[in-house]
């Protein structure tokens, strides 16, 4: 059985996809949704409390699958209508059978993906930098910033689009910013195999992302290529961006001292390593006999110095972050 998306979702815009396009776009949702089960049978080889990257990176591939299915379809699209009128099917077609203003198909879907899929890209990426959480939160705000101003300019027919465009491009320059400096230099602090992980992961990433805005102009706002290769363009990006690196990261991840980033919550639970339980079962018990003691003490010596009835001598937690943030 054949391909009959676009017959079943006719084509809503004079410059559409191809039913070519739309076998790749099947193709590429295919890998997403391998991706994400790949993704999380490798973590399943992990211990229950090192899931966490496994698990964000499970998520972007099957939220990704989600938007390359809609887009396959020929689904989560809308008309707008091009700034540009190029030769050939780009316009110069349409306008010699009497359209006045050609319309190309803008993909909302991706953009939707997006916004999803960046910010835990972002999350899977700073959160082995040991980064403040201050500066995590504006980054993933300046992504959705830069998101939501290419949806924003896509739809926008005039030269008021590139306005827009410019203001997710400063977003995107705080991001490299962010990526390539503030952030490699706190993983440099993490140790424990987090500087060399942390210098790739971050380089392969924002290397991939300057590219989405070369493919921006090319489609969404200059009209110069088809939206066939729109798709085999950002189609390409996204699987090194998304599948590609997520295995990368969490193969790498798995090299590093994961104790360092401090993911322990300090609880005797399920998802505790062994080393974990044995340590917080005798922080608990050493602050039980601590609290005690000095109950004991309070209770014997009148008047006795405020320092000494308040010292504990608990020590440091293993998953202490000697990073930026830390004091």
């Amino acid at each position: 059985m054949g391909n009959n998306a676009l017959a079943l979702n006719p084509l809503s815009s004079n410059i559409d996809i191809t039913t070519h396009a739309s076998d790749f776009l099947w193709a590429i949702f295919s890998i997403m949704a391998a991706s994400g089960l790949g993704l999380l049978a490798l973590g399943s080889t992990r211990p229950l409390g090192q899931r966490a990257f496994h698990h964000l990176a499970a998520a972007i591939c099957f939220t990704a699958s989600i938007a390359y299915f809609c887009m396959a379809s020929d689904l989560g699209s809308t008309p707008i209508a091009v700034e540009f009128i190029r030769s050939g099917s780009l316009g110069a077609n349409w306008v010699a059978l009497g359209v006045d203003r050609p319309t190309r198909s803008i993909w909302y879907a991706r953009y939707v993906d997006w916004a999803i899929t960046t910010p835990l890209l972002l999350l899977e990426l700073l959160l082995a930098t040991g980064l403040p959480l201050t500066e995590i939160f504006t980054t993933i705000f300046l992504d959705e910033v830069m998101i939501v101003t290419g949806l924003l300019g896509a739809l926008v027919s005039s030269k008021y689009k590139w306005g827009l465009f410019t203001f997710g491009c400063v977003a995107e320059f705080y991001i490299w910013w962010m990526l390539l400096l503030p952030a490699r230099k706190s993983a440099n602090n993490l140790g424990g195999g987090f500087p060399k992980m942390y210098a790739l992961s971050a380089s392969i990433l924002s290397a991939l992302w300057i590219l989405y805005p070369v493919a921006w102009g090319l489609a969404d706002g200059g009209n110069v290529i088809t939206p066939t290769s729109e798709m085999v363009f950002y189609g390409v990006l996204d699987v090194l961006a998304k599948p590609g690196f997520c295995f990368y990261h969490c193969i790498a991840m798995s090299t590093c001292d994961y104790n360092r980033l401090g993911f322990v919550s300090g609880k005797y639970s399920q998802a505790a390593t062994a080393e974990e339980r044995y340590y917080n079962t005798q922080h608990l018990n050493h602050d039980e006999h601590a609290n005690e003691h000095r109950s004991s003490t309070a209770t014997r010596v009148e008047g006795s110095s405020p320092n000494a009835a308040a010292h504990n001598g608990s020590t440091a937690h293993p998953g202490f972050k000697p990073t930026q943030a830390a004091v």
